[in-house]
């Protein structure tokens, strides 16, 4: 039987801003026993462009993409944005070109967030790693909307030995991020992100985890400007058991 071929959509601010949750989704992919590739050539998915208007740039950087993951059975990224991008929006993109628009179908069908693929596609039930801490979640807009992916993290995390997870008051409340939302309408996605904070402090939890990074940058940024202890960091690391890098947002040099 053929092994699984997976192409790992490391995503552009895992790439630029926290390499190590990329490693962390390789880890978390090959002890699934899949046959996991990244490949060099993927760009920027073309969301920012998308969700500026910009039509043009967005369908050019998906024309690229879906050629250079159509030979593998599935995409996954470590981020429910970017991959509802390809998942949601590519097909759409090529509305006038029905098939380039089938190719952008196939690639779609095929493309998952990693955890709903570990549970949803792999069947995975649990992780052998541990970590002893009180650890609240955020559920991020894109993956919980247009993905669906809510239970998978959480049952992910229930296997992990010594963790408590305690439930965040506004989940499935934006944080303010929203992409350019927080460019566009600072004052607004300031307010967003207080309210999440003072909900995260309020739980208890020493440390907040998240699927999108846009969502934990943001997060992290808040919480670190207002002096809190509280940690960030994305889900796929405490899944690997990767916490060598220091949380998200932490002092350069310094961990917390």
């Amino acid at each position: 039987m053929a092994e699984t071929r997976v192409a790992l959509f490391v995503t552009c601010l895992v790439d630029l801003f926290r390499p190590s949750v990329g490693f962390a989704a390789l880890e978390l992919l090959k002890r699934s026993g899949v046959s996991v590739s990244v490949p060099t050539a993927q760009t920027c998915c073309g969301q920012p462009a998308y969700n500026s208007g910009d039509r043009e740039t967005a369908t050019e950087l998906a024309r690229r993409m879906v050629a250079l993951f159509e030979p593998f059975d599935y995409v996954v990224a470590p981020s429910g944005s970017c991959a509802a991008m390809l998942r949601c929006h590519y097909p759409g993109l090529f509305a006038g070109d029905s098939e380039m628009a089938e190719r952008a179908r196939a690639v779609a069908e095929k493309t998952w967030e990693l955890t709903a693929f570990m549970v949803d596609v792999l069947g995975i039930a649990g992780v052998d790693s541990s970590l002893a801490a009180r650890v609240t979640y955020h559920d991020a807009c894109s993956g919980l909307r247009e993905l669906g992916v809510r239970r998978q993290p959480r049952e992910l995390l229930e296997t992990v030995a010594g963790l408590e997870l305690a439930e965040l008051e506004g989940a499935e409340t934006c944080c303010g991020f929203g992409g350019t939302f927080c460019v566009k309408y600072p004052e607004i996605s300031t307010r967003m992100v207080r309210e999440k904070a003072k909900n995260i402090e309020a739980s208890g939890a020493e440390l907040v985890l998240a699927g999108d990074l846009g969502c934990l940058l943001n997060i992290a940024g808040y919480l670190r400007r207002q002096g809190s202890k509280v940690a960030v960091r994305h889900v796929a690391e405490v899944l690997a058991g990767k916490l060598d890098a220091p949380p998200i947002g932490a002092p350069r040099g310094g961990d917390r």
